[in-house]
């Protein structure tokens, strides 16, 4: 191996680790926005030479988002030795995190090597090679692109978004809930490429230290306008999320059940004595099938009615078949609405191309802990209970922003987000998936409640702000009045128009670009 090539991989390996790092450790989150300056330094110089094909290309794009999604992905680890699943034995459970750890990150990179092969065929069209100052924003809108396509396809987790770096400095998000996040990635990657420009076309360093300064000033300008100006709702609702600590060793378990019990029966009460109208519980809290006549149903029927409040309770209904969020009102009665999770998670909930993995990889289709694959939810099921409407989340969902709009266009004026996360114990997992629920606070307007198994409860404001919160692996509950908000955000109207727009001009581009390429052929065909 070459020196340079040497030289490459240890400048991409940098970025990516850099970056991945961003998203763990969010306080140091605004350095990502020259974390990937060595990757726009390297694709703009590609763009402009052969030294390497197309296939060496990809090779080097699938390196870095190898380095990226490894660091991103690192909290895998904690789920060993994954005690909680019958006959898992030491050898299985380092398959299983491995599969985790570094097998995702290999499917999220196997995709992401093509982004790179992607920007040099952009970047070489006549229209960028005339216009070269364009480049940056290119780029930027193609990686928008790739991270937007991760919504589609079992295979698709929207887990590392660049956008949850910047989770602690929220002001910088606000401009999700115009645009949407991928507007937001658009810009952290632009401003990292056209400081790449710079150093790489010094001539052009004023032009890019302009277009730098104005995509910073807007995104934080704009943001602070958005975040300073009031738009809450008067109208409030008191929301308890209870956080019961029952891991997933003790909850799957054969003698969970009273402690379970005792646990979530204690702190509604409590939540009740607080004030709360509605109290949350996490994903599957219950996890057996809650129906109105067996026992579990019966249990929380008399809850709710000893309390007073309506309960929002995890458990499988359908016979085990969905994993839902059953609304038990304060009279004892079960409401007709029941949502279903919509968004499953691969290999924990159902076993994709079960028959390829049970001969392949055998202990991943062991962890899949219902008696047979989950079925996922086709609706929002938005609650209205006492004229305040409610869009529930469980757990996956919360990372795919298309679910939370859907549930805001149908109306939802507060969303409660059940989750487990008990599988990531104390991990930067915990954090990575709160953020996500900011973002799509941020997004539509609305509060979100989110009671989480062992960790972290939170409740979060419309602006993505975390206003309390209950530290992992500890039991308790939050209560909270939440601002019941009906005005929508720009975003929750257009959704990823940004983005389709996105896709409308690169297709343009492209058809010019073949439309020119057949103008040329037949202007030397006709001078032969």
């Amino acid at each position: 191996m070459t020196d340079k090539r040497w030289k490459i991989l240890l400048l991409l390996a940098l970025s990516g680790v850099l970056t991945g790092l961003t998203l763990i450790f969010t306080k140091i989150g605004f350095v990502q926005w020259v974390t990937l300056v060595p990757v726009g330094i390297f694709l703009l110089r590609e763009a402009d030479s052969d030294s390497h094909k197309y296939k060496g290309l990809y090779g080097y794009g699938f390196f870095f988002f190898m380095c990226y999604y490894v660091v991103t992905y690192h909290w895998f680890v904690n789920l060993y030795p994954l005690e909680f699943i019958d006959g898992m034995t030491p050898l299985a459970a380092v398959v299983v995190v491995l599969a985790g750890c570094v097998g995702l990150s290999a499917l999220q990179a196997f995709f992401g090597g093509f982004l790179f092969v992607a920007v040099r065929l952009l970047l070489r069209t006549r229209a960028l090679r005339r216009y070269s100052v364009l480049r940056p924003f290119a780029i930027g809108g193609a990686w928008a692109i790739f991270e937007w396509s991760q919504n589609f396809g079992w295979w698709g987790v929207p887990w590392g978004r660049l956008p949850i770096a910047h989770s602690e400095y929220i002001v910088g998000l606000q401009t999700a809930s115009l645009f949407g996040s991928y507007f937001v990635t658009f810009i952290i990657v632009s401003v990292n490429m056209c400081v790449a420009f710079a150093l790489v076309r010094i001539a052009a360093m004023k032009l890019m230290s302009i277009c730098v300064t104005a995509m910073l000033l807007f995104q934080y300008a704009v943001g602070a306008l958005i975040y300073f100006i009031p738009v809450d709702s008067e109208n409030t609702v008191r929301v308890a999320a209870v956080q019961g600590n029952i891991d997933s060793g003790e909850k799957w378990g054969s003698s969970m059940g009273a402690r379970t019990l005792s646990v979530y029966y204690e702190y509604t009460l409590k939540a009740a004595e607080a004030g709360a109208d509605i109290v949350v519980w996490p994903e599957t809290a219950l996890p057996y099938k809650v129906e109105k006549n067996n026992v579990y149903g019966q249990y929380c029927s008399e809850l709710a009615r000893a309390a007073g409040v309506t309960i929002l309770v995890g458990g499988f209904t359908d016979g085990g078949n969905y994993n839902s969020i059953i609304c038990v009102l304060p009279d004892g009665s079960f409401h007709q609405t029941v949502y279903s999770k919509r968004r499953l998670v691969p290999f924990g909930e159902f076993v994709p191309m079960r028959s390829v993995f049970e001969w392949l990889v055998p202990p991943l289709a062991e962890l899949v802990m219902s008696e047979g694959d989950i079925i996922a939810g086709d609706g929002t099921e938005v609650l209205e209970l006492d004229g305040v409407k409610i869009g529930s989340l469980i757990c996956f969902d919360s990372i795919y922003d298309y679910i939370a709009r859907e549930s805001v266009a149908d109306g939802a004026q507060v969303i409660a987000l059940s989750t487990n996360d008990s599988w990531f114990t104390d991990s930067a997992a915990l954090y990575m998936h709160n953020a996500q629920a900011q973002i799509r606070a941020i997004e539509n307007g609305r509060y979100v409640v989110r009671a989480a198994n062992t960790g972290i409860s939170t409740v979060i404001s419309s602006k993505g702000e975390v206003i309390c919160s209950i530290e992992p692996l500890i039991e308790g509950m939050i209560t909270q009045d939440v601002c019941v908000n009906t005005h929508r955000t720009l975003y929750s109207y257009i959704g990823n128009l940004f983005v389709i727009l996105l896709i409308a001009c690169y297709v343009l581009l492209l058809i010019v670009e073949i439309v020119d390429y057949n103008r040329r052929k037949g202007q030397i065909v006709n001078k032969m």
